[in-house]
């Protein structure tokens, strides 16, 4: 984590008072929470629409904290105490962050795209750390705050960090690439989120596209080729950019020969030379060999060997509530994968459940997928369409939107199969009564539907 004086931190976060009495003194780490507040550390308070953070400067100092920003039009700063004055104490976080970076020798990887993110993040995290210090997102601390937190949490001895970029609108990811300045940069795909603010795939794309503004002059952008309109506007506004595309087809410069599906993991083979590389990853899913497929053209851009890629791949650990497998109380085998859900993931992830075999039965907990805009129950609808009935047994549904999911599996599924609820603790109970030792079941819906708590009462 950062470690300077405060002189040090008022030039680089570009402080407007004089410190001189308290120059001299060293911080080691950023909060922005006072709950937090650790000995040693800088304190940022930050205005916020409820609470403001600049009621809790003295308690954090007394808790042990170093020193303090202060927003210039907050009134009664203490004069006594460490502070450093800043125009904007939000941007004078994001100031420090990019100064911070700058004075680091590391290789930056940069990752966005509509699904994925995390996952891409984690698996080349995983591959890179066989050979370097690495340091990732925490979690998914991405957007304009938690970016700039991540790098100030960097370790000066770090050789490589994975940040991933989140966004919701145009601008964003195009403001985080600019402070963290990456070497190399993922898009994982183009899916529909945030169709709501962003109005068209070709739009979110655009966005998507603005990692391009912060990378490195001689940067690599590593893409999904199978996505047109990636493909398209790559070759059309990035000609002279160094470029390579992964996906499932032969027109990627990087795609699988083979995928194979286990109980709990996934083998795939690429084509090297004249010969074929197998490689296992302990997760499910083909979405999920795409990923690794991205963090493998990274590894290799920083020159780490097949034995070294294989080991990563073989210790991924994933963030939480992706394609989480676990097992409920009664044996079921539980697939939590409730984080998010965009039309494109929950297609993947029905596909996966459909083509696994072995199991009793086959079944889908979907929950609505939020700011699809104006198409949402379209989404939904097409969603239940695309289910096979001769692969999937049973489909519960959770929310208003995915009741539209429910009537579209209703074509081609009884009444019977298809159970659609608007009562969460209805559909745990139906679930403990229905479901029993060697069922499959998959629970996935959007971060706001907390699906994650039906996983749990089956666990339990």
């Amino acid at each position: 984590m950062i470690k300077r004086t405060l002189k040090q931190v008022h030039e680089m976060a570009e402080g407007l008072n004089d410190i001189s009495p308290f120059q001299s003194k060293g911080i080691n780490g950023v909060t922005i929470d006072s709950r937090t507040v650790k000995e040693g550390c800088l304190f940022i308070p930050l205005k916020g629409e409820q609470v403001d953070g600049h009621q809790y400067v003295k308690q954090a100092l007394a808790q042990g904290a170093a020193a303090s920003f202060w927003q210039r039009d907050v009134p009664n700063p203490p004069d006594d105490l460490p502070i450093i004055i800043v125009e904007n104490t939000e941007k004078a976080l994001q100031q420090l962050a990019r100064s911070y970076r700058q004075e680091l020798n590391i290789k930056v990887i940069g990752i966005t795209g509509s699904n994925g993110k995390t996952t891409t993040k984690d698996m080349t995290a995983a591959l890179l750390a066989t050979t370097y210090k690495v340091h990732k997102t925490n979690g998914n601390f991405n957007n304009h705050l938690g970016l700039p937190l991540t790098v100030l949490s960097m370790a000066e001895d770090t050789e490589a960090a994975v940040l991933e970029m989140g966004m919701s609108s145009r601008g964003e990811i195009e403001f985080l690439s600019k402070m963290a300045k990456p070497d190399v940069a993922i898009i994982t795909n183009i899916g529909e989120s945030h169709l709501l603010d962003l109005g068209s795939r070709e739009e979110i794309a655009n966005a998507k596209l603005e990692i391009v503004e912060g990378l490195a002059e001689d940067g690599t952008l590593i893409y999904h080729g199978d996505e047109p309109l990636l493909r398209n506007r790559i070759k059309k506004d990035f000609p002279d950019l160094n470029v390579i595309s992964f996906g499932r087809t032969e027109q990627n410069d990087l795609y699988p020969q083979a995928i194979n599906q286990g109980a709990d993991s996934t083998t795939f083979t690429i084509a090297s030379g004249d010969k074929e590389i197998g490689y296992e990853i302990p997760v499910l899913g083909h979405h999920n060999v795409l990923n690794a497929l991205a963090a493998i053209l990274v590894a290799k851009e920083f020159n780490v060997d097949d034995s070294a890629i294989r080991k990563g791949l073989s210790s991924i650990q994933l963030t939480n509530m992706r394609m989480e497998l676990v097992e409920g109380a009664k044996g079921q085998k539980i697939i939590n994968d409730a984080y998010n859900a965009s039309p494109t993931s929950v297609k993947a992830a029905v596909e996966l459940v459909e083509g696994l075999s072995g199991f009793e039965k086959k079944i889908l907990v979907l929950g609505d997928m939020l700011e699809l805009g104006p198409q949402e129950k379209d989404f939904h609808t097409k969603i239940g369409e695309l289910i096979s009935n001769e692969r999937i047994d049973r489909i519960f549904t959770y929310g208003p939107l995915a009741e539209f999911i429910a009537k579209g599996a209703s074509k081609s599924f009884s009444s019977e199969q298809v159970r659609p609820f608007q009562d969460k603790q209805e559909l745990i109970e139906e679930l403990k009564t229905s479901t029993q030792e060697n069922d499959i079941i998959l629970v996935k819906a959007s971060r706001g539907m907390k699906l994650e708590e039906v996983v749990q009462a089956l666990q339990k």
